[in-house]
């Protein structure tokens, strides 16, 4: 897919800054020489833009008396990150280390489900420890994959994965959701998300779709601008990197979302062109809105790894885009870069990497780096660079003057974890976020106090509504009572109904013994995350046989029945939606299953509640052999008539 070449416009607009791609014209075939090769990058071809944080000369000279009194040994701890299974708080005493990180399935003490007590006890452990190292202080990051909403830690607000956000074209909400993510972060002690991803999938077979908004670089770029501006708060404003803020990641630096066949950490063959107008367009956008940290792709661009990419990763994120943040590493993924392992990679840090993701060999991976650095093979110059925007960031952030993690704010107020504020949020969001893609004979909305039949494998199942990256890395193995905040779509609408004077029937089979007047199907894809959710096709029907002869039952007994589809992406159901009347598309909408109900039923005076905003971020396949989609990209009904 080719699109033009595009500017990035700011606007402040109610203190926001708004972030739109106006199109430019292509160069002139003049203008792109040299000849273009494979796997060849053209920076001077590139958006040009400057940090939208001025250069503070003060924060600067600070960073130069820092870099003076560091030993090589300290400088080069401050550019390796290690998780928290293999890595002690005591260890801080031999290795000063600059950042940790929770891997997807890694939590306090082995728990599976730590609570959020351990979290904090943890995050001050490690403080405690980098504070009383010795030698020259430097605060310790502790990074996690808050991707929709604080989703590693019990009791916290799940938020609808960015596939459903992306639905809402809201970068208002989606900006909310930022700051509420971040306010809950900092009750457990933790100082940086690795969010948003701002991949811009266009093969929805590949795993991780449901963490791209959109297919449109557009869409993309407006809402991974809006979740860095919730994360961070507004660069030039006071609430910058502070009063429960955290830093943001753009993720995964570059054309994750462009890879063959939809495989993930495979390869991009796009165009030059394409990966610049199409791809960047979130991250240009993201520097724009002021991110701190970049996390680099396990994908290649053209059979060169990104992790090793100097071209993308120095001379057009740091130079043309104006990035003087820091770029992270992938989990261990420098160790897939040629003549690299987990233990040694000079070639990812020569190439523009700042820090190393090293889960668990990050032992071996300090000796060797810092005999690379004693050797002259990683320049010292390109280790104060790294060590520079690394300290940077962490000055920016407010941390060498910050208190202990349960001093700072937010910190231990549990009560603010799937607080009813933020409930009320991420139930908003699940309103906004569904899209109607079919409603025979105006079937929906439903009266209150009709007699409903709740049937499916994903009606009363809070862990499968909210996907992969929910308490675990794959989001597999949770009960209800996992979400002690959280609702399960039963739940939400035997709520509703009975509030209405009506009555539910929880029935996963469908079977039943009274006739209702209607049925609600609540079914879909089980929890995946990266690339074990990588699919060969689109279609969904094989793999549910059982729910689609719910749904063929059901019509058969001449029950209308409303589908509510759960899912990462987009799939062929040609078979279940013509089995429905209406057809629902609720992504992975998160916690609050009740933001389903307050769409499908009508108000108790009858009229209708709250009507259907949200539309497609994709296109919907159709027919594989026509190669059409059933329902393009911004296609979603209505209840109210234009």
């Amino acid at each position: 897919m080719r699109r033009p070449a595009f500017d990035i416009h700011r606007a402040l607009v109610n203190g926001f800054i708004v972030v739109t791609l106006v199109a430019l014209p292509l160069p002139s075939a003049k203008a792109q020489t040299p000849a273009r090769t494979a796997g060849t990058i053209h920076p001077e071809l590139w958006l040009a833009q400057a940090s939208p944080i001025p250069r503070d000369p003060e924060l600067e000279a600070f960073i130069d008396g820092l870099l003076v009194r560091m030993t090589l040994e300290e400088k080069v701890g401050q550019i390796i990150q290690a998780d928290i299974t293999a890595i002690k708080p005591e260890d801080l005493r031999q290795y000063p280390l600059g950042a940790i990180l929770n891997g997807g399935d890694q939590r306090p003490g082995g728990d599976a489900h730590a609570p959020p007590q351990a979290w904090l006890a943890l995050a001050d452990a490690f403080y405690d420890a980098a504070k009383a190292r010795g030698g020259t202080y430097v605060p310790l990051l502790w990074g996690t994959d808050a991707v929709h909403g604080h989703n590693n830690v019990p009791g916290a607000t799940v938020f609808p994965h960015n596939i459903g956000l992306g639905a809402t074209r809201d970068p208002d909400l989606v900006r909310r959701i930022g700051t509420t993510t971040a306010a809950e972060m900092r009750v457990t002690g933790q100082d940086w998300a690795f969010a948003p991803t701002v991949a811009v999938a266009q093969d929805a077979r590949w795993g991780r779709t449901y963490e791209s908004y959109s297919s449109d670089p557009a869409v993309v770029a407006s809402l991974g601008a809006a979740l860095v501006e919730g994360l961070q708060g507004q660069t030039g404003s006071g609430e910058f990197l502070r009063n429960g803020h955290v830093l943001a990641t753009a993720k995964h630096f570059l054309g994750d979302g462009a890879t063959a066949d939809g495989k993930d950490q495979g390869d991009a063959g796009v165009p030059e062109t394409e990966l610049r107008d199409v791809h960047a367009a979130g991250y240009a956008a993201a520097v724009a809105a002021g991110v701190q940290t970049v996390m680099a792709s396990y994908s290649s661009w053209q059979g060169q790894k990104m992790h090793g990419n100097r071209a993308l990763l120095t001379d057009v994120l740091k130079g043309r885009m104006g990035f003087d943040g820091f770029v992270v590493g992938d989990w261990n993924g420098h160790a897939q870069l040629p003549g690299c392992a987990k233990e040694s990679c000079p070639a990812a840090i020569n190439a523009g990497l700042d820090m190393f993701m090293a889960p668990d060999r990050w032992k071996e991976l300090y000796a060797n780096t810092l005999a690379q650095a004693k050797s002259g093979e990683i320049p010292m110059s390109r280790l104060d660079d790294a060590v520079r925007r690394i300290l940077r960031v962490k000055a920016r952030a407010g941390l060498f003057d910050a208190p202990r993690p349960s001093a700072r704010p937010f910190a231990g107020r549990f009560d603010r974890l799937g607080s009813v504020e933020h409930r009320a949020l991420a139930r908003q969001a699940v309103r906004e976020s569904l899209v109607l893609l079919k409603n025979d004979g105006n079937l929906l909305p439903l009266r209150r106090n009709a007699r409903v039949l709740i049937a499916g494998n994903g009606a009363d199942d809070i862990g499968r509504q909210s996907g992969g990256w929910t308490l675990s890395w794959q989001g597999l193995g949770n009960g209800n009572a996992d979400f002690p905040n959280g609702q399960s779509i039963y739940a939400g609408l035997r709520e509703t109904v009975a509030a209405g004077g009506g009555t539910t029937m929880l029935s996963p089979d469908g079977r039943f013994a009274d006739k209702p007047d209607a049925a609600v199907v609540v079914f879909g894809e089980s929890p995946y995350a990266e690339g074990k959710g990588d699919r060969r096709s689109l279609d969904y029907s094989a793999d549910d046989q059982p729910t689609l002869e719910i749904l063929q039952h059901l019509r058969q007994a001449d029950i209308p029945t409303i589908s509510v589809f759960l899912s990462g992406r987009p799939l062929r159901v040609g078979a279940e939606f013509a089995a429905s009347k209406a057809f629902v598309v609720a992504w992975l909408p998160g916690s609050e299953g009740g933001g389903v109900a307050d769409l499908l039923f009508r108000d108790r005076d009858g009229g209708v509640a709250n009507d259907f905003r949200g539309t497609l971020p994709f296109d919907w396949p159709g027919d594989a052999s026509i190669g059409m989609p059933a329902f393009p990209i911004g296609y979603g009904l209505r209840y109210a008539v234009d």
